[in-house]
């Protein structure tokens, strides 16, 4: 009985440390962030273009996948635009658009999934031959990511870090630390339960892959959305890991039963079994849109490893050798997980600090973004959890854990404690946009085109002028009728004169393109506001004049 209540306290010990770290989970994650970004589009986001294009491209910061009926564009009367289903190449998709479209407003609402499995979602609008009110739609509904999915996603990513913790760490100690002697019931329980957490974690993110990247309920799953889930990149990554786990654990029986029937292969091929199961983390998250992809997926399959053999190493530590090992064992044991702690814990530095200068990218993405807040606040819990480790390996070397391992089981609960609440910021840290992420947002192609449309009671003037600063300006005339049908222009004229300044009209040449098309070119020395003046003769009678005022920076 005595021995049945210790081990429940241990037990207890490790759920209440889980418990803290899924705290940490809640308080620390923000809303889901899409972590590709789109920077251009053409038409370009608010733009009038003369003609109706034949398609739209959107271009984003990262390689992306579609989702199946996501993309759409409406016309001005709301009906679809778009025909046929639209193609992606890398980072750039291609939606093919109905011939004829009429003149006003489109719409595009787009939701594609970036590299790091991360939905993107969002619109652009551009119009053809002048602006009208846009196109009726519930653009929250085509943008939104459910909120309980939301907020399960995070807590099922800690269930996967814990199941590596409690699956890596202690197969290690198992196989080359345990004493003969001592019973591999306990262990055993504690590894099935990490390969439990894992294959778990992995079923609940493909289920949660469907409603994230859809934007639908977490139980309005279908067949379909799964299939879906299942034939895209990170379906088969998920597919691979849980093949691995199943296979470890065939491979894992003998070494927890303690018969001794395990081969040096079957270690081996553990070992090698486990770096695929590892190298799954990093293909599903931010290391695979790195700007050095394949070096921050080394790096995070290493931090992972390292955190792995530290963190479970101390739990079976704490929970079976220091309680059940004697004098001898644990002199024997305890120098040599020093050194493998040691070993682990510079790995887990070394690697951390190099993804975070890769994800962050600068000093001021450090403290001015969620991310980069995120990760002080990790750094500040990871030296805490180096000091205590520290003072446990200064126990060690002075003999006095061996004579005394209550002193030492405290510090180890310590230990645990606080890295259970790191394991709660890194699976929040998963869901939140990196700062390289927001800056390739900002760098967004801005169309600096001043476009004004003109009218009087016979014509109506769209006016192109880019890009609106000092220097070399291009300009752009559009002639229509007031029934917004070209309007066939005999001669051109065109001004621009600075009054502020005493800069008296400018003739700006104008070459004839088409009947009701013109296109000119002039360089405006200053900034200011600059007044142009447009002359379109229809006839030999009739003919309009314009004025407008352009701001040139």
């Amino acid at each position: 009985m005595a021995v049945m209540t210790v081990d429940r306290r241990r037990s207890a010990t490790v759920l209440l440390g889980l418990l803290i770290g899924m705290i940490g989970v809640v308080f620390s994650a923000g809303p889901a962030s899409a972590h590709a970004a789109l920077v251009s589009s053409d038409p370009n986001n608010g733009n009038i273009v003369p003609d109706a294009p034949n398609k739209v491209t959107l271009t984003f910061s990262e390689s992306v996948q579609l989702i199946p009926g996501k993309i759409k564009v409406l016309g001005p009367d709301s009906s679809r635009a778009d025909a046929g289903e639209p193609t992606v190449d890398g980072t750039q998709v291609t939606i093919p658009l109905r011939s004829g479209g009429a003149r006003g407003t489109y719409l595009v609402t787009y939701r594609v999934v970036s590299a790091d499995s991360h939905p993107v979602a969002g619109t652009i609008t551009y119009s053809v031959g002048a602006a009208s009110t846009p196109p009726s739609a519930d653009v929250a509904a085509e943008t939104r990511v459910d909120p309980v999915v939301r907020a399960i996603i995070p807590i099922g990513k800690y269930l996967g870090y814990a199941g590596l913790v409690l699956l890596v760490g202690p197969v290690l100690v198992l196989a080359l630390l345990w004493p003969q002697r001592l019973s591999r019931r306990g262990p055993g329980r504690l590894i099935w339960t990490g390969i439990g957490l894992v294959v778990g974690s992995t079923v609940l993110a493909i289920w949660l892959q469907a409603p994230y990247t859809l934007g639908t309920g977490l139980l309005d799953v279908r067949v379909g959305d799964l299939r879906d889930v299942l034939g895209s990149t990170f379906g088969a990554v998920m597919l691979v890991r849980l093949a691995v786990v199943v296979a470890a654990a065939f491979l894992l029986r003998p070494l927890l039963v303690g018969t001794g029937s395990e081969s040096r292969l079957d270690l081996a091929l553990l070992g090698v079994l486990g770096v695929a199961a590892l190298a799954t983390w990093p293909l599903t998250g931010h290391p695979t849109a790195s700007p050095v992809a394949g070096v921050s997926v080394v790096l995070d399959a290493l931090h992972l490893a390292a955190m792995s053999v530290w963190l479970g190493g101390l739990v079976m530590l704490f929970a079976f050798l220091l309680p059940r090992a004697n004098a001898r064992e644990l002199g024997a044991i305890l120098p040599i997980w020093s050194r493998w702690a040691a070993t682990a814990v510079s790995a887990l530095i070394f690697a951390g600090v190099v993804q975070a200068l890769i994800e962050v990218s600068s000093l001021s993405g450090l403290f001015n973004s969620t991310y980069g807040r995120l990760i002080l606040v990790k750094m500040g819990l990871a030296a805490i959890v180096i000091a205590v480790a520290a003072f446990s390996r200064k126990l060690v070397k002075d003999k006095s854990a061996e004579e005394s391992p209550r002193v030492l089981r405290r510090v180890l609960l310590a230990e645990l404690g606080i890295t259970a609440v790191v394991l709660g910021v890194t699976a929040a840290l998963v869901q939140i946009s990196p700062p390289r992420s927001a800056e390739a947002s900002q760098t967004t192609q801005t169309d600096t085109t001043v476009t004004r449309t003109l009218t009087d009671k016979s014509m109506s003037l769209q006016v192109d002028v880019y890009p609106a600063t000092v220097g070399n300006n291009s300009m752009h005339l559009y002639a229509y009728t007031p029934d917004n049908k070209p309007q066939p222009v005999v001669e051109w004229k065109a001004t621009a004169a600075l009054p502020a300044q005493g800069i008296e009209p400018i003739e700006i040449p104008l070459l004839r393109i088409t009947d009701f098309h013109a296109i000119g070119d002039i360089a405006l020395p200053q900034a200011g506001e600059w007044t142009f003046k447009f002359t379109a003769r229809t006839s030999d009678i009739d003919q309009s004049t314009f004025t407008m005022a352009v701001k040139i920076r």
